[in-house]
């Protein structure tokens, strides 16, 4: 049989395996990093025969995206199997592979403790060191059913049930046995980079009346210098966790008391984003928008309207006055669309650009509930660019470019993603072709790379989707760009054109944060704490050797005041040691000392939070010092701002 092996033509023998095949066209060394065989789309077991049908076989090597896939849900099998060895009477449920890991639900009837964990992967290394072979096999519905059953693996038979398939297939590795599609890796021998991570609790398919189980995280690498990196990433994660500089540095809280999902932002916090909220509205200005704000309630009959009420009622509140049902806003649109519809706009007016800071709530479950990252009440830096279709390509682009240069500043690093129409939506094939399709012009025509998210648009209409790469690699979801065609049909919104009718404008949605308080969380964790001088709450600190300073250092405090900086004085008797230490973990940029001989000169110590000390300078060297860092972002980007 003649086939494509890794690019070259050659001959194989009938029935030969995948392995054999793959082994005809790459070097010993190329080979030991092969985990699994692609023939077309379709991912197979090594151990699989080669069917006659298959022309090009390709391998997968182990630290592809599809190989860390196949280790990943290999390795969750291999946890799954220490469990059952060590705690027989825990029941398996589902071990999917996921970003970066993999996680195995359990039902058992005490919670793992961290001892459990190191016992597990102990036991995990065994079945490494045995390399045991993962083997295939298919059987029937029935035989499927009766295997599991005898095994007492209830849940196994809860899916086998709602799959409804007729044939399923089994693999095993020693004497554990899973249902599971594959592929896998060979051996359990190529499962040496792995580390268990943690336990959560997780209701059974995701259901909170279900019954909770208990979720083992972990991660596994192709080798383990790629483990031991990503180990050393989460550490370093660990360190820049929102949550824990947040109050560290006093930004911000949540408070149970006043309900979960819902943040306080304390002086300083509140200073950081007014900061950026104000950065991000004169930028707005700058490009056209004009602000608007919108009502915090809307009458139901307005979210039905739009859809809302039909397919996103799930996350949103509703409440009732003189027995008219209304709901609390989760985005801005409808409002924006009203204050559009208040007069017939003109072809000369369009595009009309609305902005609005507008807060908003959405009904998120308690177990997704993560910091600033996912919260229940948050505020959008939303707007709505009502425009003619001959507009829509230069407004996109525009929004895009506007999404780069934001992102710029902070030295994030952005990929886009073209989310398309999901099965839940409205409005028209056309339309949605049309909206489809003027996104994708958009990024082509900047020659921007990007993937496509099939079925993940919003339900009126497709988006382009920013994710943003912080300075440990990890991406984040922030900016949308959505077209919507469909909206302002449904509140018949139209201009007069030039040829004196009425005509249907199209909608941009976007939002360039996205959500104000996670665009903070990825800061806080972007920068650990330590924002750039422009953003910090504080930019200076004052610091006296003794009391007999606290006179000038008041002089001093004021100066810097009226020239713009965001300064404090600390005058405690305390030890200078200690006030510097103090200012250094909370991180604040600029240290001014000020000791009889500064007081003399009319002078200040300079020391910066990065330990490049230009020691003594004059006070308006100091403020132009600080002044010119604080400048030094927007010079590179082509902006400027002043708070």
């Amino acid at each position: 049989m003649r086939i494509h092996v890794s690019g070259e033509e050659m001959e194989i023998a009938d029935g030969a395996s995948c392995a054999e095949a793959l082994q005809q066209g790459l070097s010993k060394k190329q080979f030991k990093k092969v985990v699994a065989a692609r023939c077309g789309e379709t991912l197979l077991d090594l151990s699989t025969p080669v069917s006659p049908g298959c022309t090009t076989l390709e391998p997968v090597f182990g630290d592809s995206e599809d190989g860390l896939e196949i280790i990943r849900h290999s390795t969750a099998h291999l946890m799954a199997e220490a469990v059952k060895h060590l705690y027989p009477s825990a029941k398996v449920t589902i071990g999917p592979a996921v970003e970066n890991g993999f996680y195995y639900d359990f039902d058992f009837e005490r919670p793992f403790t961290p001892e459990d964990l190191e016992a597990i992967e102990v036991e995990m290394n065994r079945s490494v060191g045995a390399n045991r072979e993962f083997s295939r096999r298919e059987v029937s519905a029935d035989e499927a059913r009766k295997f599991f059953a005898d095994l007492g693996e209830d849940y196994k038979l809860e899916l086998i049930d709602d799959l409804g398939e007729e044939t399923y297939s089994i693999y095993q590795h020693g004497d554990f046995a899973d249902l599971c599609r594959g592929p896998h890796v060979p051996r359990t021998g190529v499962l040496n980079a792995f580390k268990l991570l943690k336990v959560a609790g997780a209701y059974w398919r995701g259901d909170e009346k279900n019954k909770q189980l208990q979720r083992i995280y972990g991660t596994a690498w192709a080798d383990p210098k790629a483990l031991k990196k990503h180990l050393h990433q989460l550490e370093e994660a660990k360190k820049r966790d929102h949550r824990k500089l947040g109050t560290l540095l006093d930004l911000f809280s949540f408070q149970e008391a006043g309900g979960a999902g819902m943040a306080y932002w304390h002086p300083k916090g509140a200073l950081v984003r007014t900061i950026l909220e104000d950065f991000v509205t004169k930028e707005q200005l700058k490009r056209g928008y004009e602000l608007v704000r919108g009502p915090q309630i809307l009458k139901r009959e307005l979210w039905e309207t739009s859809g809302h009420y039909e397919n996103y009622r799930e996350n949103m509140y509703f409440t009732e006055i003189d027995e008219q049902a209304y709901g609390v806003k989760p985005m801005n649109c409808l409002a924006h669309m009203l204050i559009y519809n208040r007069k017939l706009m003109s072809y000369r007016e369009l595009p009309q650009r609305y902005f609005e800071l507008g807060v908003v709530h959405r009904h998120e479950k308690s177990g997704v509930l993560h910091g600033l990252m996912r919260v229940r009440c948050f505020t959008q830096d939303d707007a709505h660019i009502i425009c003619r279709p001959d507009q829509l390509q230069d407004e996109i682009k525009g929004v895009i470019k506007w999404v780069q240069d934001l992102m710029g500043l902070f030295d994030l690093e952005c990929s886009m993603e073209l989310s398309t129409r999901p099965e839940k939506s409205i409005g028209s094939d056309e339309a949605w072709e049309l909206a489809t399709t003027s996104l994708e012009e958009a990024m082509k025509s900047l020659d921007l790379p990007y993937d496509v998210n099939e079925g993940d648009g919003a339900f009126y209409g497709p988006k382009i989707d920013v994710k943003v790469r912080d300075c440990l690699g990890r991406e984040w979801q922030c900016s949308t760009v959505q077209v919507d065609f469909t909206l302002p049909e449904r509140f018949d919104l139209s201009y007069i054109g030039e040829d004196g009718n009425r005509h249907r404008p199209v909608m941009v949605h976007r939002a360039i944060m996205g959500s104000v308080e996670r665009f903070l969380g990825i800061l806080i964790e972007h920068y650990a704490g330590a924002f750039p001088t422009w953003f910090a709450p504080v930019q200076a600190r004052i610091l006296t050797v003794t009391d007999a300073q606290n006179e000038f250092a008041r002089q001093v405090l004021q100066l810097l005041r009226d020239k713009g900086i965001r300064v404090e004085a600390d005058l405690r008797n305390e030890k200078l040691g200690y006030k510097v230490r103090e200012a250094q973990v909370e991180k604040i940029p600029y240290m001014l000392v000020v000791g009889d001989k500064e007081v003399e000169a009319g002078s200040v110590n300079v020391r910066s939070r990065d330990g490049d000390d230009p020691g003594m300078q004059s006070l308006e060297d100091a403020v132009q010092l600080i002044l010119d860092d604080a400048q030094a972002p927007f010079k590179r980007g082509g902006m400027s701002y002043s708070f």
